[in-house]
């Protein structure tokens, strides 16, 4: 029916801040991504940023960026710039709100005293062992501390004790006091400021006691006026305590925590710990080697942001973890570059084409199109003389039933040019095939309006002559797919052919000229890219993205 409305199926977050906005609990909606500066962002990150950005701009809204760096010992200003520049990259923009937590701490300390003040805080002499074992457990509850019932004059001495490092690191703590009993173990009497003497990316020295991380966020999100904070599901068991945070320091219009399910990929490698020991074991060569799934890795192995993007919607937002196959994002890439990218040949294996009957002395420029299921990408130029390059698979001395390539007596087309028949080959001393001989039939280049007679073969091939030389990487999942991601012994069971380097490969003189980043689909061999990292005019080295087989299906429309 015409006047029928479609109705778009809204995800449970969504469904939340509607009810909120519809009920006047608030007017506006603001969300932040509060990354960590400790590692490098992954693929799991990319859903949270995509998501809390693409709620904010459905809802009209604004996206704040926030570094929560409140853990001095793992924080590094590498990691805080790989961040934004991945965030940036992935189109979320945060325009003038980039803040750190650490440049709240100042309120988080008055946050803290106000507790105190309250009767809502204490400073606590107990152990780390010590607290762990007044805790409790999952069926019995936890032992009150003796330092508990401390006056709140006496704690408010102590904590300003521990802000001018009179305490060494451990000797003393500040704990909320909330419920030794709680069946969310949460929320007996959490640590909210711990002393630590080190130095801090951001605040320098100037603090001796860092606020945890259940306290911080709370604040964080109420100071910037964040309406919804959207976390993983790992939090869910927290909220009862950013919920008590909030309320004990009386912000007016607390923000929400809402969580939602992490994104789990298959056989990959995410935990910092595994990726760090592979860098520091030389197993790869970086944050970014294309075998992780890190975003600056994933942009370095060719990946875009729209391919991402497009991943994370098929993923959707659902309230309970799941894993979802590799082979999802390799269909997305494969989607997003199809169209956009121009085909072009690459040899990767080569072996010298001869043709014997072609002039010497003649080169053509054959028009070919960029991309045929894209008329709009044009056409461009390219070289065909007497001598070629053709990949070592498209020709057989012996070759079995169905063989349609080059072999002795065989016709078959080289793309966008001629038909040839194989006359021979010729080997080297240890029989290796180190020149293929035909002859071609001039009547039979394409474009030229022949349509004679039909060949079951097409094969393509690069300008000996004018041809680039490059280093093509071939990469597989890190991980043995077969075998599982873990040993026995819990160390990573690691795919041994995760890399395979092709050192004299020869492409399209027109590759020679590209740059960093950019994207081809190499003829039957999947789409490749400029490496940011290793590449240059002298040495052009292209990353294999995705082959072009894929094992995915999309689901089927209900």
């Amino acid at each position: 029916m015409e006047n029928e409305e479609i109705v778009v199926s809204k995800n449970f977050i969504e469904q939340i801040i509607e009810k909120d906005l519809a009920e006047g609990y608030y007017d506006h909606v603001q969300t932040r991504f509060p990354p960590e500066p400790n590692g490098y962002l992954h693929i799991g990150h990319a859903k949270s940023i995509l998501l809390n950005y693409g709620l904010a701009q459905k809802y009209g809204g604004k996206f704040n960026m926030r570094f929560d760096d409140t853990n001095p010992t793992k924080e590094k200003i590498e990691f805080v710039e790989s961040i934004k520049k991945d965030i940036q990259w992935l189109g979320a923009d945060w325009e003038d709100r980039l803040f750190f937590a650490s440049d709240y701490f100042p309120q988080m300390y008055e946050a803290a005293i106000k507790l105190i003040k309250k009767g809502k805080a204490y400073v606590c002499d107990l152990s780390p062992e010590e607290i762990r074992e007044y805790r409790g457990t999952l069926t019995e509850p936890g032992k009150e501390s003796p330092y508990r019932n401390r006056s709140v004059e006496e704690n408010l001495e102590l904590f300003e004790n521990m802000k001018n490092g009179v305490y060494k690191d451990g000797e003393k703590v500040l704990r909320a006091k909330i419920d030794m009993s709680s069946p969310n173990i949460n929320m007996r009497d959490p640590i909210i400021y711990r002393v630590a003497h080190m130095t801090h990316h951001n605040t320098g020295d100037t603090w001796c006691i860092y606020p945890m991380y259940d306290f911080a966020h709370p604040i964080e999100d109420a100071i910037e006026g964040i309406t919804h904070s959207i976390c993983t599901l790992e939090f869910e068991d927290h909220r009862p305590l950013y919920d008590w945070v909030v309320t004990e320091l009386e912000y007016p219009h607390p923000p929400k925590q809402i969580e939602f399910a992490k994104l789990y990929l298959t056989n990959v490698i995410t935990g910092k710990r595994y990726i760090k020991k592979l860098v520091e074991d030389g197993i790869v060569d970086g944050w970014d080697d294309p075998r992780l799934v890190s975003i600056s890795a994933l942009r370095r192995r060719g990946f875009t942001p729209e391919s991402i993007k497009m991943f994370v919607d098929l993923v959707g937002v659902a309230k309970a973890n799941s894993s979802v196959d590799y082979a999802m994002l390799e269909y997305c890439i494969r989607e997003d570059l199809k169209l956009k990218k121009p085909r072009v040949m690459a040899v990767l294996d080569p072996v010298k084409l001869i043709i014997d009957n072609y002039p010497e002395d003649i080169v053509e420029e054959l028009e070919v199109a960029n991309n045929l299921e894209n008329p709009e990408l044009g056409s461009r130029k390219v070289p065909f003389c007497k001598e070629l390059y053709i990949e070592r698979e498209d020709f057989m001395e012996e070759p079995p039933k169905k063989y349609f390539r080059l072999f002795p007596g065989n016709e078959v087309r080289l793309m966008n040019a001629y038909f040839v028949t194989c006359t021979g080959c010729v080997k080297d001393e240890d029989g290796n095939v180190v020149e293929v001989h035909c002859t071609y039939d001039p009547e039979t280049r394409s474009g030229s309006g022949f349509e004679g007679r039909k060949v079951k073969g097409t094969i393509h091939w690069v300008s000996a002559r004018h041809a680039a030389q490059a280093e093509v990487r071939l990469y597989e999942n890190i991980v043995d797919e077969e075998k599982g991601k873990l040993n026995e012994d819990g160390s990573l069971n690691l795919n041994p052919n995760s890399l395979v380097v092709l050192d004299k490969c020869y492409v399209e003189p027109s590759l020679a000229i590209a740059e960093p980043e950019e994207k081809f689909q190499f003829v039957r061999k999947g789409f490749f890219c400029v490496d940011s990292k290793d590449s240059t005019k002298e040495h052009l080295v292209f990353n294999r993205i995705v082959s072009m087989k894929s094992s995915f299906k999309l689901p089927a429309a209900n």
